[in-house]
């Protein structure tokens, strides 16, 4: 992810970070891309052994095997690594069914959303007790309402809704989403992630008919 556009930028979830500098429109060439991963797996695994208060940056940097002025060649500060990961994950996730051009009726790929978080309960309750959650719902409002917006678009079966109505409902089914996420994880995750997967696309097109 690039560290380009502001801290504001990101939080308002106005777009993903790859098309906030027009200059840059190319993806990170593998070296730089396996540096920014190696500070991104190195973050996540402190936050997770430790308060993220007390994760300094030199931390991540002797975990990560990274010289201090390569980390600040790609961001900020430790919360701007922190973005940058839930960025990428957003990203991955509310754009992986249209990429790889899949023709079920699914607009999220809510099982393997579901799945993923679940298997890292953990990180998120650090997130919850860190105050980061709320960035991290504010980003996924976004990517998902954009998501959701172009997979509608692409099943070709409501061309009589105008497109403005067409994206204030994918607004809506991007909150569901998130409301239907917090949901499971408070409840402890009774239901499987194929349950969740079916139960929100129920509700999503039995809104739309």
């Amino acid at each position: 992810m690039s560290r380009n556009g502001s801290r504001n930028e990101r939080t308002k979830a106005q777009k993903p970070t790859a098309q906030r500098n027009p200059k840059q429109p190319r993806k990170p060439d593998a070296r730089v891309q396996r540096t920014r991963d190696q500070l991104g797996h190195a973050l996540i695994t402190l936050i997770v052994e430790k308060p993220i208060n007390d994760v300094t940056v030199q931390d991540v940097l002797d975990r990560a095997h990274v010289g201090r002025s390569t980390f600040y060649l790609h961001y900020r500060d430790k919360d701007d690594l922190l973005m940058s990961q839930l960025e990428m994950f957003l990203e991955m996730m509310s754009t992986s069914l249209s990429v790889r051009k899949d023709k079920s009726s699914r607009v999220v790929p809510v099982a393997e959303m579901f799945a993923h978080i679940g298997n890292q309960n953990k990180l998120y309750r650090v997130l919850s007790d860190s105050g980061h959650l709320k960035d991290f719902f504010e980003l996924a409002e976004g990517y998902f309402a954009r998501g959701i917006e172009r997979r509608l678009t692409e099943s070709g079966k409501l061309t009589r809704i105008p497109q403005r109505e067409l994206a204030a409902r994918a607004s809506a089914f991007s909150g569901s989403l998130l409301s239907l996420l917090r949901w499971w994880l408070d409840r402890g995750e009774k239901e499987s992630p194929e349950e969740m997967d079916k139960m929100f696309h129920r509700m999503v097109w039995t809104g739309l008919q």
